[in-house]
């Protein structure tokens, strides 16, 4: 009887189970509609790894239903998703509260039937694809509180009927598309008072931002980067107390920044860099205590620095590089800026020297002081910044590199070091003891130009086995270029330039692990990432774009020699460093040819062989490389026809003048009938040893000619010279 009982009980429950299911599945089974709308999407795919195949719609990859099974989420980021996008498919999936195809590559408009269908939606996230056209006249529904078109193709302006319905938006982010027009900040004014994010960075974005951010009592997040916005900040942004951060870098903002700044008390990013701000700092801008992330440079600021400023002790990245900055900085007192890692002032006029209680700043990895006024000699309180890793001092005052040198050996984390231009006329570091220390194991880049240095190249360098960049140029070194310069294993760039190095090329300079034949440079080893950004040759005046942190994006391979005393062949071995980009030998006393095997350096985008001693004909094989931008042979005496047909003829006359027996185009001087043919055909070699037979008087003529041509335009070229190196070599770190 028991058992009878049992078992009537657990077919009951087996029942129970059984029916609980079949309702469960029956409640949770899509529409037809529903699924046949996503059919009809996934059909418009020309790359569809979906994979929709089992019946219910329900448990597809991808889509959340409802307990009436209707479709709720279509969330498919980052799928591998191609095509064009069907919004007549999706305008049928009425119940829809989250759509996010993010992060894919679809393509095609948003059209105003989608919109209006999808009156329930929440979510909407387009995101990284390559979606395009205008927006819709409104969004679709009131209940919608996020919306992330950014990075898309959208253009034209934001219609001010976008907004009408969207009255619990909290989130809107248009980043990096072309849309134009004003600014609709007046977004607050009118329609979204919840908003917390504003993001309209990287558009086509003109005119003045109107009022009614201010009206936004929520928001957190204003961002307005890289647009065409002018004139001054709205003032009633003051009253967006809760706003965390304020971006609006490269853009053409003036006026002075607002002491009502001190309202945002919850401000912990303030960049308006590269715009035209003017005035001095605010004087209480040490209430804002949240602070962070200071970024304010490229602008016209002026005046000193408020003391109230190291009262920001929450303070992560202060910069205020390029502006018009004053005063004695070592009066201020930085010692509670305890989690400070990055601190920018270059290019101000600030006096004084190195603030010693900047020593107190454990956590600084990066410190840029360049082009100042600075004084004095660097303390070896210094070495108390264990993580200290990008310092860059030059365009100062400073005494005693030999002793900055050696103090400065010890750091461990150390990855560049700029000292150019603030040790006028010393002598280059090159105690004995020095070449003992075993200092500077991680030293990426090491730059020491521009200060008229007296001495040779100093023998502790070869220790440095991590050593990618080499920037002696603009000094007085003598001697020869050392051997052991082409042993070192990161090695890629050096400059030598405008010294007085004497003796030949050396062939171990063409053995340079990292420029042989193999893998590109880039994929030799990790590429090593600045802490603050490097702005170029002309950053001053250029303000529309980002700038590189990573060494190898800014740095080419090269090998720059110009302007020293060196003589001899260039040798032959120079055909190996197959990944060199640059070769500047210009204004030396190279004689004999130009190496056949310059050819083999298909990297090559910079060659410049002027102003020496050279001679025979311009190899035709030259014309291989196909990437030269910049090319010179002038003021030699090369002759023969120069090779036709190539990009070779692409160049100005001035790359050529100055060879008298050189002929053809882009010269003027026309080759004679089948001379400059034979001459073209002629073996480097023969041509070499027939220079022999010629008249003495032709060469010490051309000799002569350089000279002269020297002594009357050398301090023009100089000049010229040095303001070039200056904004590459000293402006850009």
């Amino acid at each position: 009887m028991l058992m009878q009982a049992y078992n009537l009980m657990a077919h009951a429950f087996l029942l129970f189970l059984l029916f609980s299911y079949i309702i469960s599945t029956h409640i949770h089974a899509c529409k037809q509609t529903e699924r046949s709308s996503l059919l009809s999407f996934a059909s418009t795919l020309s790359s569809s790894p979906l994979n929709w195949t089992s019946i219910d719609c329900c448990h597809w990859k991808g889509i959340t239903c409802d307990q009436d099974g209707w479709v709720t989420h279509l969330l498919l980021p980052s799928k591998g998703l191609k095509g064009g996008i069907s919004p007549s498919a999706l305008a049928n999936l009425t119940h829809l509260t989250h759509l996010n195809l993010s992060h894919n590559s679809l393509y095609g408009s948003l059209e105003t039937q989608f919109f209006l269908s999808l009156n329930q939606l929440e979510i909407l996230d387009l995101s990284y694809n390559r979606l395009s056209g205008e927006l819709p006249l409104s969004l679709p529904s009131s209940s919608i509180r996020t919306v992330d078109l950014s990075s898309n193709h959208f253009f034209g302006a934001i219609p001010s009927s976008f907004f009408q319905q969207a009255s619990n938006l909290t989130s809107f982010n248009v980043n990096n598309n072309t849309f134009k027009g004003y600014v609709p900040s007046s977004i607050c004014l009118h329609y979204s008072p919840s908003l917390r994010l504003l993001d309209f960075s990287s558009n086509l974005f003109n005119g003045h931002l109107a009022p009614g951010l201010g009206k936004c009592s929520e928001l957190k997040v204003f961002r307005a980067s890289h647009n065409n916005l002018s004139g001054l900040l709205p003032e009633d942004i003051y009253n967006a107390t809760k706003l965390e951060e304020i971006a609006l870098p490269f853009n053409s903002l003036h006026g002075a920044i607002s002491d009502k700044i001190v309202n945002l008390t919850n401000l912990a990013i303030l960049d308006l860099s590269f715009n035209n701000f003017v005035g001095e700092l605010p004087l209480n801008l040490g209430k804002l205590s949240k602070l962070k992330f200071v970024t304010l440079d490229f602008n016209n600021l002026a005046g000193a620095l408020p003391p109230s400023l190291m009262n920001c002790t929450n303070l992560v990245e202060l910069r205020l590089g390029s502006n018009n900055l004053e005063g004695d900085i070592s009066m201020l007192d930085f010692s509670r800026l305890s989690q400070l890692t990055k601190l920018d002032l270059r290019a101000n006029n600030f006096t004084g020297t190195i603030p010693v209680s900047l020593y107190s700043c454990r956590s600084l990895k990066a410190i840029r002081l360049a082009k100042n006024h600075l004084e004095g000699q660097i303390q070896a309180e210094i070495l108390s910044l264990k993580s200290l890793s990008f310092l860059s001092l030059g365009g100062n005052r400073f005494t005693n590199l030999t002793w900055a040198v050696k103090i400065l050996m010890s750091f461990k984390s150390l990855h560049t070091l700029s000292l150019a231009g603030s040790y006028e006329g010393e002598v280059m570091p090159s105690d004995d003891d020095m070449v003992d220390f075993d200092g500077f194991q991680n030293l990426r880049l090491l730059n020491l130009a521009g200060s008229n240095l007296n001495g040779q190249i100093p023998l502790w360098l070869s220790k440095l086995k991590n050593l990618e960049l080499l920037e002696l140029g603009f000094n007085q070194i003598t001697g020869p270029i050392p051997s052991w310069l082409g042993t070192l294993p990161r090695l890629f760039y050096i400059n030598l330039s405008n010294n007085r190095i004497s003796g030949e090329f050396p062939k171990t300079l063409c053995r340079l692990p990292r420029l042989l034949y193999g893998p590109n440079i880039a994929s030799q080893a990790d590429q090593y990432e600045f802490e603050l950004p490097i702005y170029g040759r002309s950053s001053s005046i250029i303000a529309t774009q980002t700038f590189p942190t990573h060494i190898l994006d800014f740095f080419a391979a090269t090998i720059l020699l110009s302007k020293n005393n060196i003589v001899g062949d260039i040798p032959t071995e120079i055909g190996q460093l197959q990944l060199l980009q640059e070769l500047d030998l210009d204004s030396n006393n190279f004689s004999g040819i130009i190496p056949d095997q310059i050819s083999n350096l298909k990297n090559l985008e910079v060659l410049n062989l002027s102003m020496n001693l050279l001679s025979g004909i311009i190899p035709s094989s030259l014309a291989s490389l196909n990437f030269l931008k910049e090319f010179n042979v002038s003021y030699n005496n090369l002759e023969g026809s120069i090779p036709t047909g190539t990009q070779l003829q692409s160049f100005e006359a001035s790359a050529f003048e100055g060879n008298p027996k050189l002929c053809g185009a882009p010269l003027l001087n026309k080759c004679e009938p089948n001379k400059g043919i034979d001459a073209n055909n002629k073996n480097n070699k023969d041509v070499h040893n027939g220079l022999h037979q010629l008249p003495w008087f032709y060469i010490f003529a051309a000799f002569g000619f350089i000279v002269g041509f020297w002594g009357v335009c050398g301090s023009l070229v100089i000049n010229k010279t040095w303001r070039y190196a200056y904004f590459r070599f000293i402006d850009n770190l």
